[in-house]
């Protein structure tokens, strides 16, 4: 190897972005810490017309543009990302301290292949508070994980799962299904931060019925696309974030 050849990430954080420009931004900034220790940072932008992609830019690794849906973005970047372990973001989704230590040390210490954060969500709305406490113990029960809570994975696990299957909405379950045939999630108990903006959007109460709604018809074999459109994304859209 010639000495000014760069070495390999062992951490790539992969973002998939969809007119996003307004938050991008925040999100990138708190990512320089961890690209300064050697992370390798990715925006899979689905075709923002917000310049997401220009404000983005100048703060990450690379900027790719990806099939529109954020199973195909994720997968995208994941094609393009060199690290050994693969992190999955949320735009507007913001890492504890030290989260490429703390990932990247508990895997090798638990010998696992996958995991996730804790999640708090932002915003002073009480029910909140039992929104985020749920979503933490579900997924301690049961072993899947949400993109809320930023799933990480080996590579080569991410490639025997077959990566995201490419479906319009509970991408991030179904790949959780596809990886707990290796073994069960690393569940970090430090939190991350993601936007209360899909709840205050359209009331808390509201969307935690809606989802868990969405979540059983899932289990109980509804097509994706269909929940998709229950969910609030037209037809021709399959966002990048959240809506």
């Amino acid at each position: 190897m010639t000495g000014d050849r760069k070495r390999l990430p062992v951490l790539s954080i992969i973002i998939p972005c969809l007119n996003e420009g307004e938050g991008i931004a925040g999100t990138l900034a708190a990512l320089a810490p961890l690209r300064a220790r050697g992370a390798e940072v990715i925006v899979a932008d689905g075709g923002s017309s917000d310049g997401t992609a220009e404000c983005a830019a100048p703060h990450v690794d690379a900027v790719i543009s990806a099939p529109r849906g954020r199973a195909a973005q994720m997968n995208a970047g994941a094609a393009r990302a060199r690290g050994e372990i693969l992190l999955f973001l949320h735009a507007d989704t913001l890492l504890p301290d030290s989260a490429d230590a703390l990932i990247i040390d508990g895997l090798k210490r638990t010998r696992r292949g996958w995991g996730r954060f804790d999640v708090t969500i932002a915003g002073r709305h009480p029910l909140l508070r039992v929104v985020e406490r749920l979503m933490n113990l579900r997924s301690r029960l049961t072993g899947i994980a949400t993109g809320d809570q930023a799933i990480f994975v080996t590579r080569s696990k991410f490639t025997a799962a077959g990566g995201y299957p490419e479906i319009a909405l509970m991408e991030d379950v179904a790949l959780s299904k596809r990886l707990k045939r290796f073994g069960p999630p690393l569940c970090l108990r430090h939190h991350l931060t993601t936007s209360g903006r899909r709840w205050e959007k359209r009331g808390v109460l509201r969307t935690i019925v809606l989802m868990w709604r969405l979540r059983l018809a899932y289990w109980l074999g509804a097509d994706p696309g269909k929940l998709a459109l229950r969910y609030g994304f037209p037809s021709d859209l399959r966002s990048g974030g959240k809506p």
